[in-house]
């Protein structure tokens, strides 16, 4: 990898879409428009990928996932834009859980923000199971393959390609 794309890379915040409730394509459309907001360049954006529920109740229906890159404006925080992402969530519909990981018209996760981390009870970054997640890494692989996430040696395009069905 060279070193102008890290920089480059460096420089953004990673989100991953998803929606199984309502018209997903749409939400989805929808909070890519609304993310644009957040970002001082245009934003990556990977294709719409159908993908089957994770650690979901039973009868879950299908999801449908991608992932955006954005370069947050000077001054922004991943508490902040954590902030802004949550209330995205709460304008396309989100309600307060009832069950863990039940369906929902939107579903926000920061995944990496440039080299930042945090470990406190709000939240975790890099997000700690975006490694693991087929449904986080076959996007994010479209728009920055040569990515390393905070505290992997690998390439996003490696850990998508590691990873068992």
């Amino acid at each position: 990898m060279n070193s102008e794309f890290r920089i480059q890379n460096s420089e953004l915040a990673f989100v991953a879409l998803g929606s199984n409730l309502g018209n997903s394509r749409e939400i989805l459309t929808r909070a890519m428009a609304r993310l644009q907001e957040f970002s001082d360049v245009c934003l990556l954006k990977s294709l719409l990928i159908e993908t089957t529920p994770v650690d979901c109740p039973p009868g879950s229906p299908m999801f449908l996932n991608a992932v955006v890159g954005l370069k947050p404006y000077v001054g922004e925080t991943p508490e902040s834009l954590l902030f802004k992402l949550q209330a995205l969530e709460k304008e396309c519909g989100r309600q307060p859980k009832k069950v863990l990981n039940e369906a929902r018209p939107l579903d926000l996760d920061l995944i990496v923000f440039g080299e930042e981390t945090r470990a406190t009870p709000a939240f975790t970054l890099p997000h700690p199971r975006a490694h693991l997640r087929r449904f986080v890494l076959q996007p994010l692989a479209e728009i920055a393959p040569g990515l390393i996430l905070p505290g992997q040696a690998e390439t996003v395009a490696q850990l998508l390609a590691a990873l068992r069905d």
